[in-house]
């Protein structure tokens, strides 16, 4: 009995030169790095609990296993800082004034996230052009650390900053409580999101509830106003209880799903992060600006060059 030979050109000599290409082409997908998820945490307005949102998150995916980075895009007014009780001593205003790369700016926090802090007070950092946004966020593509999700805690209302990096993520979270300013607003920001921005799809996070239905009910308000009236698709991504212990946590400048883990809102943002870990990552970019985009050109676009891709 004879087998042939499973490779009859070891050498490779007379191998047709789109093998090679081939063999080329899957070693730099290979090497190159990992696709980064990143979603933005957005509200209509102020004091629905977004910052928290986006703090807990963060550090319930880290708990999971995943490498993350937490941006506070509030940039003049800085929050992730205060609720962490971290004192940054540099943050993005030093990188837009070009005295540091964003490298410098990192700071460690709670389950070994990683924080891009913003500035406080300071005014100019509040009122950016879009070139400037632009700026920030193609900043992150000078970072080579391993990252698996970016969340970006945007400024709360209809800022120009939150608009720009709403587009340049794949995911928008809305944070909404149950009362009709909230409501409003939020149904504003995805109106504004979506007719002006191409932004098709929102995912939608009721805070502060008494319990899921209360939740759920939240959710088809919003819902039967952006159907009525916006070519928009509404995700619902869960809810997080009113819960005291998220308040004693806040008191003790600490992420609940750390200082409480047991807790019912903690037990909420787990399972936010365990639903948030199923939301698909693109093979490649949109073609707009954004956060991470040579990962993605890297990752799905084989040997595509950003140059590609308009700005």
């Amino acid at each position: 009995m004879s087998f042939a030979n499973p490779n009859p050109n070891p050498t490779g000599v007379g191998t047709p030169m789109f093998q090679h290409d081939d063999q080329a082409a899957g070693l730099r997908r290979m090497s190159a790095p990992r696709p980064v998820q990143v979603i933005a945490v957005a509200s209509g307005k102020g004091g629905v609990g977004k910052t928290n949102v986006s703090v807990n998150l963060s550090v319930a995916l880290a708990q999971s296993g995943r490498e993350v980075m937490l941006m506070d895009a509030d940039l003049g007014l800085a929050n992730v800082d205060v609720l962490l009780g971290l004192q940054p001593r540099k943050n993005l205003s030093h990188v837009l004034n070009g005295e540091i790369g964003l490298e410098e700016t990192l700071v460690p926090g709670p389950a070994g996230i990683t924080i891009v802090p913003a500035a406080s007070g300071v005014a100019r950092m509040a009122d950016l052009g879009p070139a400037e946004h632009v700026g920030i966020i193609r900043a992150f593509s000078e970072l080579h650390r391993p990252v698996d999700v970016l969340i970006v805690d945007t400024a709360a209302g209809l800022h120009d900053s939150v608009l720009s990096f709403c587009r340049a993520v794949q995911e928008v979270l809305v944070v909404v409580c149950d009362e009709p300013a909230s409501i409003t607003d939020a149904y504003a920001l995805i109106k504004v999101l979506s007719r002006d921005h191409g932004v098709s799809r929102v995912r939608v996070l009721a805070n502060m509830v008494r319990g899921p239905e209360e939740g759920r009910s939240l959710f088809a308000k919003l819902t039967a106003v952006c159907d009525r009236f916006l070519d928009v698709t509404l995700d619902y991504a869960g809810s997080v209880p009113h819960d005291e212990y998220l308040r004693k946590a806040v008191q003790r400048q600490k992420a609940v799903t750390e200082a409480y883990p047991s807790s019912p809102a903690a037990r909420a943002f787990k399972d936010l992060a365990r639903n948030a870990d199923k939301w698909p990552v693109p093979a490649g970019s949109s073609g707009r600006i954004e956060f991470f985009v040579e990962r993605l050109v890297g990752s799905g676009l084989g040997d595509r060059g950003l140059s590609s891709f308009p700005v």
